[in-house]
């Protein structure tokens, strides 16, 4: 009896190596069971591809056709499971983000002139401003002009009316330089008027612009 007893006796060493492999056994399990229900998880790969015509007919296939693409389609696991759905396609959708694509790609463009153009908006109003002092210095000077043609207008009137007065003919050199005056008022009053809307649409573009430039700043 006694001899059985010290048959049976484990040592305290071979208790750790025990432990140890018995340890890598249970991690090994656990690391099995893990990666099978990663597997299990992880998203099915579609299968089929079903669409629905204009007939509600249903129909399969296991590639994606143009039929597919122009209806909406569902694609489809082993199990016949709808996995993901994509809509149908739309000309006029696809135009229309085309036409978007295309107005933000000019005005992207047009971002990086301005950008090029005047690096800031304070900059940009500061060409405002020259250009506009510039225009009223136009202004300023024609008016100035039209002033003194529309004076010398009344002296030439005068001297007409002296000779209607005395019952005589108008010379021709005066009618002559009364007309000629007459001409050049119309003259510069087209070119203030001109010069008075080319300051408006200046302060209205440079307007914009400087709003477009603090808007990306």
């Amino acid at each position: 009896m006694q001899n059985s007893i010290s048959y049976l006796y484990i040592s305290p060493l071979w208790r750790k190596i025990i432990l140890f492999l018995f340890s890598l056994i249970l991690m090994h399990i656990s690391t099995t069971a893990s990666y099978a229900n990663t597997q299990n998880n992880a998203s099915p790969k579609p299968m089929w591809y079903r669409y629905y015509d204009k007939n509600g007919i249903a129909n399969i296939s296991s590639t994606v056709t143009p039929a597919h693409v122009r209806h909406g389609y569902e694609a489809l696991d082993r199990n016949m499971q709808v996995i993901k759905r994509s809509q149908p396609y739309s000309t006029e959708k696809d135009l229309q983000q085309s036409a978007h694509r295309a107005t933000q790609y000019q005005r992207n463009e047009h971002d990086v002139r301005l950008k090029k153009a005047y690096g800031s908006s304070k900059t940009a109003i500061n060409k405002k401003n020259e250009a506009l002092i510039n225009i009223q210095k136009q202004i300023k000077a024609q008016t100035d002009q039209l002033t003194q043609l529309q004076k010398d207008r009344v002296l030439f009137q005068k001297e007409e009316a002296i000779y209607v007065r005395k019952g005589k003919a108008v010379p021709q050199p005066l009618k002559e330089t009364l007309t000629n005056n007459a001409n050049n008022i119309q003259f510069f009053k087209k070119n203030i008027a001109a010069l008075q809307i080319h300051y408006r649409n200046t302060q209205s573009n440079y307007d914009a612009i400087i709003n477009r430039l603090k808007v990306i700043e």
